[in-house]
């Protein structure tokens, strides 16, 4: 059967992303929770940090709500969009709001942060007589707002708030024109269960076990008939395009783990949206190979005789007539996502072609055996644990987990698998790195691989416990998010999982030689 088979300059280019593949995190989840534990406080300055829904509208339309969080001094906000006022925004007349404006009685103070302390900005607009206070940070994050030790001044009961630049400079320039702006801000309560999960997990789960067996049960395997003495039995032979493999090596395995911290490193230093938008840019490139590559072996397997009909385009040379169907489709879904990221469904697009680009790169590369495949998963399962949770002691924040989230103002990395949180009033996303299903999917696919080869069963192979390893080692990856409420290496699970059952079984069965020297 002719299939419309990965070429070599395919195969290069999605090796040269694997590095870049790494740099996504685990199970998402960072961005529900402030650390609550790691900010002084004081008498009168104690409160709680609150993350805060700011609603708004500009001449009566509502917008796109944004996120703030709360200082440790001055009053709360409610818990509940019934309990909020719904009141004016105001800028004073000095936009740092460092002295009393009376415009402000009333209203929400909207100010920048400069010129004076936070304490000094929320006593001028609590003396002006205003609800709250929101200020827009000189930085794409939000500060911890917090006392020294000499501060005084803190009778005040308004909430003070403060947003991201980006967040900032929105309601800047829905405030400019003399355009009347309404906010309403209030903390509501984090939902118990996750309904997002279960799906994600089973995306996950689903996508590895596929990518595993695509070329045995989608593709097809035929048997090639040996040529016989007269050259007939050649004639009738059908050519079958050979995808090219990437096998991996031992000494990859650091490469990858090099190349992927020096990325991320220049990621994190230089968070820029041109940084952003070359990600975006590859993640397009991969994922318009992956979308051809899933529709045309899917087309090839229903319409053998599809595969073998050829055009000839000038300058091109043959084409499949597969190929001149599905390419301009995968173009379209491929643009479509690229300038419509901020759409409510652009996650669906987005998955599509994370999972065509993940199956297609696991049916080019590949790993021999289990030692190359130690190598390569410890080596991984160090890095993550290093980039999120060790890099914050030396960089003051986890780089990996900064880098993921990107710019307020430019795209987020889009290297994950992501599903809305339709029972969460936050909204937002779960997501899992496409790493954490990339690297332990070659452990997988070897294993099925190797079961093939050695002509083993369901009773005494391995692929079917590797498979039940990755889905109880995500299952932990969402009980470690749960219970700690931050991003999670997944990998932290993941590889103890898979590639402990592997060498445990292949230990029990005395086949852990084979397995470590396999040729599969």
């Amino acid at each position: 059967m002719a299939v419309a088979s990965p070429r070599r300059g395919g195969a290069v280019a999605l090796l040269l992303l694997l590095p870049v593949l790494l740099l996504a995190p685990g199970a998402a989840g960072f961005n529900t929770e402030f650390e609550e534990d790691k900010s002084p406080k004081l008498p009168r300055c104690n409160n709680p940090f609150q993350k805060v829904k700011v609603v708004y509208w500009v001449d009566g339309e509502q917008m796109s709500a944004l996120i703030g969080m709360t200082a440790r001094f001055g009053g709360m906000v409610p818990d509940t969009a019934s309990a909020a006022e719904r009141l004016p925004a105001v800028i004073p007349s000095s936009k740092t709001g460092c002295q009393k404006s009376p415009q402000l009685a009333g209203n929400i103070a909207v100010t920048e942060r400069g010129e004076c302390t936070y304490l000094e900005k929320a006593n001028a607009a609590a003396s002006s007589g205003a609800k709250a206070l929101i200020m827009a940070n000189d930085i794409d994050d939000v500060g911890k707002m917090v006392c020294s030790k000499n501060d005084t001044a803190l009778d005040f009961k308004i909430p003070v708030v403060i947003v991201s630049r980006s967040n900032g400079l929105k309601i800047f320039e829905a405030m400019d024109g003399a355009k009347k702006v309404e906010m309403q801000l209030y903390s509501p309560n984090k939902a118990a269960f996750d309904g997002a999960i279960p799906f994600l997990w089973l995306m996950a789960v689903s996508t590895t076990a596929c990518a595993a067996v695509w070329t045995a049960v989608v593709v097809g395997e035929e048997e090639k008939k040996a040529p016989s003495g007269d050259g007939e039995g050649d004639q009738e032979a059908p050519k079958t395009e050979e995808p090219e493999i990437v096998e991996l090596q031992a000494e990859t395995a650091f490469v990858f783990v090099i190349v992927s911290s020096c990325v991320l490193l220049f990621l994190f230093f230089f968070n820029s949206i041109w940084s952003a938008w070359l990600m975006v840019g590859l993640f397009c490139l991969g994922g318009l190979q992956g979308l051809h590559f899933l529709a045309s072996t899917l087309i090839v397997r229903a319409c053998k005789k599809c595969g073998d009909t050829k055009i000839k385009l000038p300058a091109v040379g043959n084409v499949t007539a597969v190929t001149l169907v599905v390419l301009p489709i995968a173009l379209f879904i491929v643009i479509m996502w690229a300038t419509h990221q901020s759409s409510p469904f652009a996650w669906v697009g987005q998955n599509l072609m994370g999972i065509g680009m993940m199956i297609l790169v696991l049916q080019i590369v590949q790993m021999p055996n289990i030692k190359v495949a130690s190598a390569l998963l410890i080596s991984a399962f160090l890095y993550d644990i290093f980039w999120v949770f060790i890099s914050p002691l030396i960089f003051k924040k986890s780089v990996m987990i900064t880098v993921a989230k990107g710019t307020d103002d430019g795209p987020s990395l889009p290297m994950v698998l992501k599903m809305p949180k339709e029972f969460d009033v936050w909204n937002g996303y779960d997501m899992i790195g496409f790493g954490d299903i990339l690297f332990p999917g070659l452990l997988v696919a070897f294993s099925f691989r190797y079961d093939r080869a050695h002509g083993k069963g369901v009773a005494n192979g391995y692929f079917p416990y590797v498979m039940i390893g990755y889905a109880f080692g995500l299952s932990f990856t969402y009980v470690g998010l749960y219970l700690m409420k931050s991003g999670q290496p997944a990998l932290l699970y993941l590889v103890p999982c898979t590639l402990g059952t592997i060498v445990g079984l292949g230990a029990q069965r005395g086949e852990l030689s084979q397995l470590w020297n396999a040729k599969a």
